[in-house]
C-alpha cells in the first residue's frame, strides 16, 4: 500500500507502515509538550508500526522490548533535559530551527535520507527500513542515545540494514 503523509520530508511514497509512524511520531510529539517530533519519536513509533523494523535488531524480540522501555521511560521523563529544546545533531546545516516546521533538524534529514535510500534502491516507495538505517547513520542523534543505552550497537545494526538492502537489489 503507497501512502503519503503530510508535511513529510521527501517525495517519495511512504509504506503503510512507515506513514503510519510518522503520524505517530507527530502525535507522540505533541502529547508530551515537545514542539517538533525528533528522532526518538521516529524510532519509537517506527518500532511500533513496523515489523521489519523491528525483525532488523540482531537481539530479537527482547531487544526491541528493552529499547522500547527505554523509549517509553523517555515519554514519562527519562528525556526531561531534552524537553524545550530542538534536537540538532550537527549532521545538517542549521540556521536555528528546522527546515521542516514540526520537525527537528535532525529528525527531517533523517526522512530526507530515508527517501535517498529508498530511491537508490530503486524502490517505488519509502520503507521503515530506509529510515531506521538513516537514523543510525546521524551517530549524534537523539535515537542513536537511546539505541546505544539499550545495548544496541548502532554501526552494526546500519551494516546488517545496508547488507539487506543489498541483498534485496540483486
Amino acid at each position: 500500500m503507497r501512502s503519503r503523509t503530510p508535511d513529510a520530508p521527501g517525495e517519495d511514497p511512504l509504506s503503510a507502515e512507515l506513514a503510519t509512524a510518522v503520524v505517530g511520531a507527530r502525535r507522540r510529539a505533541a502529547r508530551d509538550g515537545d514542539r517538533q517530533a525528533d528522532t526518538a519519536h521516529l524510532l519509537h513509533t517506527l518500532l511500533e508500526a513496523d515489523p521489519a523494523a523491528r525483525q532488523a535488531f540482531e537481539g530479537g524480540p527482547a531487544q526491541v522490548a528493552r529499547l522500547l522501555g527505554y523509549l517509553v521511560q523517555r515519554t514519562i521523563g527519562y528525556g526531561l533535559r531534552w524537553s524545550g529544546t530542538i534536537e540538532d545533531s550537527g549532521a545538517l546545516p542549521s540556521l536555528g530551527g528546522s527546515p521542516v516546521p514540526g520537525w527537528s533538524p535532525a529528525a527531517a534529514g533523517a526522512m530526507r535520507e530515508a527517501h535517498a535510500r529508498a530511491r537508490s534502491r530503486g524502490a517505488a516507495q519509502v520503507e521503515g527500513t530506509d529510515l531506521l538505517a538513516a537514523l543510525v547513520r546521524d551517530s549524534r542523534c537523539r535515537a542513536v542515545e537511546v539505541l546505544r543505552r539499550a545495548g544496541v550497537d548502532p554501526v552494526a545494526l546500519g551494516e546488517r540494514l545496508d547488507a539487506a538492502a543489498r541483498c534485496e537489489c540483486g
